[in-house]
């Protein structure tokens, strides 16, 4: 049995869910996100109370892992469509920055050139401050995706600690050479 797939999802008011034919279609007042779901291995029910549960049919080891990772995805599609999802980045370093300019993130990050990085449908990027980019969608998996795809074109060193990194990151320093 799944301690996670046991769990209520709870509907807010302006948010709902519609069963169709292998999938899911959670809409809200952000959007709306189709999930594939697999109809033979579990059921799914709404009560009066506005509150989501998927079931399993037959309750194997196999289902049950399966089981809160499809709770998992509903619920934050729930939470995104109602709420959205958001990553905060930092770029630490002299000189680094970044600007929008119409559907691109121009970086500056110490190359010879400026990096070009287009940003995906469905993901709002704003910049705060000239090292701070707030990066907001409603698809969780689409977020995290541009967050680490930004976070690649300069990963933070190790000695200096410059680079791009999540807001609350943890990077451990070394000690650099002695004489």
């Amino acid at each position: 049995m799944s301690k996670l797939g046991k769990k209520i999802i709870v509907l807010p008011k302006d948010s709902n869910i519609k069963v169709e034919n292998g999938g899911l279609l959670v809409s809200g007042p952000k959007g709306s996100q189709k999930i594939n779901f697999n109809n033979k291995l579990f059921s799914s029910k709404t009560n009066d109370k506005n509150e989501f549960q998927i079931t399993p049919n037959k309750k194997t080891k196999n289902t049950s892992i399966l089981w809160g990772t499809y709770r998992s995805l509903i619920n934050n599609a729930v939470l995104g469509v109602t709420r959205g999802h958001e990553k905060d980045l930092e770029l630490n370093g002299v000189g680094f920055r970044a600007n929008l300019k119409g559907e691109e993130l121009l970086l500056s990050l110490g190359f010879s050139h400026e990096i070009k990085y287009k940003v995906p449908k469905g993901i709002v990027l704003k910049i705060e401050k000239q090292t701070k980019i707030k990066i907001s969608g409603f698809d969780k998996e689409l977020v995290s995706k541009t967050a680490s795809e930004i976070k690649a074109i300069k990963p933070v060193e190790p000695y200096k600690a410059k680079g791009i990194k999540e807001k609350n990151q943890f990077v451990i320093r070394k000690e650099g050479k002695k004489k």
